[in-house]
């Protein structure tokens, strides 16, 4: 720097100290060269911008030097890499006066040089310390970029439009694509209006979120849109910022969604977690519910839709939720809920579908039924096996007692003897009739189907049971009147109602409580059959068995006094008339039968009777095999004395060696014999005695066994069970002799 005694500058020395400190005032560096280029004077700022040469920095140096110096000494950063060719680029270029330079020196600091020539011929050059523009200015370009990058990329169509005309300013690329290479945003709209209610409410509020309108873009195509805007100034204008969003394939697709649920064949629905609304009901949950607002609404059970919603929120789903609802006639019904928690618009939402489980449930409870009768089916098929064994070991002997006692009663004078003789008689009969009994059930027979008035059954068991009845119940008959004439087999449904009486009287005895017993006939109330009622005021059953009364060998008796097949016995007897029997609690305790019998069943055809020829005036000769002597001795008897002459055999090989040598109008034969059976005597009268096939029948005791059954339905041949009365034996006989007769002829 000058001294102050060699300034260059001319005036006062106040004028020049002046001058000075406004030099060194200044912000910027201040250096003043002559015409020779040497350095005259400069400031402090001048000196601390080239700190690597402000020594060199004093008056008379020249221009070149400082510049080699500088780069040299590594002020300069562009020198940094080759400073003799930069110097040398430098130095030949032409001296930048009345320019403005831009250098950056190797501290970072970008300096602005301005070279401005003085009218003598120097030059004066100003340092600007230009950094921190230079930083906001590349700041301000990269912002920029990124801005023009974000709008140029952007999916949604970006217009800036003046807010007076409408004018457009600039427009995004995707804005292009959209609305074409318009110039006015007035074009945009399908109706000019849209536009001024936008920007009123724009006005009002200063700016817009997910504002819908109908736009039309560059095809002339209305598509619905979503806008954002905001107000903003620029140069002395108010500019209207709009970004578009096209909704048409958004609603293309929440229209295929839409299809899709509501094409859906299950029921999908929407709601709100907390109140219940009903946001979306597919068409499906409107054809079960019906149109409800609120979930709420669906529940038939107050509280259970409190428990969903916890288990809901806990797990964030659930499956199968099952519980009962209220469909759309407002009945209950029980299904299963299978639901996600979501996040829709800021609040909890359900999303659930509902499966009605009316149709599985009736599906279940069908199998759970087949699956009952096909294990009652199983206990009476056992039933049925045990049955057949207890008869067949039973027949013979009963067989004996039975005949013997009724031959004793024919023959019989002396009352007193005859009194002793039909209690043996009595009792046996009653033995057998037990045994059949047994074998009615197991065997499953066809009933003897013929037109019968329910009020003359009824009435018939009531004076059956009345007569042994020693007790002091109360037995009531109430018949309905005009009750229809139904078709059934009245030996079976008397068996029914009467074991319905027996059991219930067989209760009070037993408990001690309750002493009537009422049983009423009425025409049933759709007036499609009859009803026979039998009610008590007993001790009852006790709901948890009470599904079970009628299941094989089930009874609450003690052992000994109960067999469990009774009611097992009228439930076949009742399915077998395409009835129904049912059990429920009585009216005064107790128990109530409800039996219901259909009268529109027909009537099957009665067999004819058969007409047997007179033994008497043609007396024939009748083979019996049996292996049990006193059975074939009985049955020879009662043949003998109906005027039939009998050979009785008890082995087979003896049977057919007298058949050669006898002519026999009748073959009976036990089934179950040592040796040769029942069905190696048939299969050798088959080959050697073709003719006597009709003439051949069976008197067994074991019917029920799969071998007994299976014979007899390949035989074709009349059987006859054990034990069997005079009177039944003769007919039978009469029967087979006729039959063979219709043959012949």
């Amino acid at each position: 720097m000058a001294d102050k005694d060699e300034n260059p500058f001319s005036g006062s020395p106040d004028e020049t100290d002046l001058i000075w400190d406004a030099m060194e005032a200044l912000p910027e560096g201040i250096a003043i060269f002559g015409t020779d280029r040497r350095l005259i004077t400069c400031n402090q700022r001048c000196m601390d911008m080239f700190p690597k040469v402000s020594d060199l920095i004093v008056p008379g140096v020249l221009w070149r030097d400082l510049l080699m110096a500088g780069a040299e000494r590594g002020q300069f950063a562009e020198a940094a890499a080759d400073p003799e060719d930069w110097i040398e680029h430098r130095l030949n270029d032409e001296f930048p006066l009345n320019r403005t330079l831009e250098i950056e020196l190797a501290s970072g600091t970008i300096c602005q040089l301005q070279f401005s020539v003085t009218k003598r011929g120097g030059f004066v050059v100003v340092c600007t310390d230009i950094t921190e523009r230079k930083h906001t200015e590349a700041m301000v370009r990269e912002q920029e970029n990124l801005l023009r990058t974000v709008l140029e990329t952007s999916p949604m169509a970006v217009v800036m439009a003046r807010l007076q005309d409408a004018r457009i300013l600039y427009r995004s690329p995707a804005a292009v694509r959209f609305f074409g290479e318009t110039e006015n945003a007035l074009q945009h709209y399908v109706n000019p209006k849209d536009r001024e209610d936008y920007v009123e409410t724009l006005s009002r509020d200063g700016r817009v979120d997910d504002y819908r309108i109908m736009l039309r873009d560059a095809h002339g195509k209305h598509c619905t849109t979503t806008s954002w805007g905001r107000l903003v100034d620029f140069e002395g204008d108010t500019y209207v910022v709009t970004a578009i969003m096209d909704l048409t394939e958004q609603q293309e697709r929440e229209a295929m969604i839409r299809q899709v649920l509501e094409a859906c064949p299950t029921p999908i629905q929407m709601t709100k977690a907390d109140t219940g609304e009903v946001l979306f009901s597919s068409p499906e949950t409107v054809a079960l519910f019906g149109r409800v607002d609120c979930a709420k609404h669906f529940y038939a059970t107050p509280g259970k839709r409190e428990e969903y919603l916890e288990q809901l929120r806990r797990d964030g789903s659930v499956t199968e939720y099952k519980g009962q609802y209220l469909n759309a006639d407002n009945k209950p019904f029980w299904a299963a809920v299978s639901a996600r928690l979501i996040r829709y618009n800021g609040e909890e939402v359900i999303v659930s579908h509902t499966r009605d489980l009316t149709e599985q449930l009736r599906i279940e409870a069908e199998l759970a039924r087949q699956r009952d009768h096909l294990y009652q089916n199983e206990k009476l098929s056992a039933m049925g096996e045990l049955l057949a064994g207890v008869a067949h070991e039973l027949n013979n002997p009963l067989s004996v007692v039975v005949g013997h006692s009724l031959m004793l009663r024919e023959d019989c004078k002396d009352p007193d003897l005859l009194r002793q003789v039909e209690k043996i008689s009595n009792a046996a009969e009653r033995c057998a009739r037990i045994v059949k009994t047994f074998l009615t059930m197991a065997r499953q027979q066809p009933a003897r189907m013929q037109k019968v008035d329910i009020n003359e059954i009824v009435d018939t068991a009531v004076d059956v049971v009345r007569y042994g009845d020693a007790s002091d119940v109360n037995i009531t008959c109430q018949l309905g009147a005009e009750v229809t004439r139904i078709c059934a087999d009245a030996d079976q449904i008397t068996q029914v109602v009467i074991n319905l009486i027996l059991n219930a009287e067989q209760a009070m005895r037993a408990t001690g409580a309750g002493q009537n017993i009422t049983v009423s006939t009425q025409q049933s109330k759709t007036d499609s059959g009859v009803e026979i009622v039998v009610e008590d005021d007993g001790p009852g059953i006790p709901p948890n068995i009470r599904h079970r009364v009628f299941e094989p060998f089930f009874t609450t008796k003690e052992v000994g006094d109960g067999t469990g097949i009774g009611l097992v016995l009228c439930h076949r007897i009742i399915q077998a008339h395409e009835g129904r029997i049912s059990v429920a609690p009585g009216r005064h305790g107790g128990s109530v039968f409800r039996i219901f019998l259909p009268q529109d069943r027909e009537i099957p055809d009665a067999p004819q009777d058969s007409q047997a020829s007179d033994p008497v005036s043609n007396p024939l000769r009748i083979l019996i095999l049996d292996d049990e002597e006193d059975v074939a001795d009985l049955n020879a008897e009662i043949l003998t004395r109906g005027g039939y002459q009998v050979d009785v055999f008890n082995h087979a090989e003896e049977a057919l060696e007298s058949m050669r040598h006898h002519t026999y109008g009748l073959i009976l034969s036990d089934l179950n014999m040592p040796e040769t059976d029942g069905r190696g005597f048939f299969e050798t009268i088959k080959q050697k005695f073709p003719d006597m096939i009709s003439k051949t029948g069976f008197v067994t005791g074991d019917s029920m066994g799969r071998a007994s059954q299976s014979f007899l339905g390949e035989a074709n041949r009349p059987c006859i069970e054990k034990p069997v009365s005079p009177k039944e034996l003769r007919a039978f006989v009469a029967d087979i002799l006729t039959k063979a007769q219709q043959v012949t002829e």
